[in-house]
């Protein structure tokens, strides 16, 4: 999943994202507003994976939609 297609459906990804990540608060969600980069970094920080290991995992769980 691109970047334009995560921006346009994040208000309906919210949910499902926060379900896959339940360390992120709805302000990291608001924070992150469809932005692949940001909800890496988000996942990383939460998560304490290094960005490779993140990047990855979000990678996989966007194509799984």
């Amino acid at each position: 999943m691109n970047n334009d297609i995560l921006a346009g459906k994040w208000k309906q990804l919210k949910g499902s994202v926060q379900a896959r990540w339940g360390k992120l608060t709805d302000s990291d969600l608001d924070r992150i507003g469809g932005n692949q980069e940001q909800l890496v970094g988000i996942v990383q920080e939460r998560y304490g994976k290094n960005k490779e290991q993140a990047r990855k995992e979000v990678e996989e769980y966007l194509d799984s939609l």
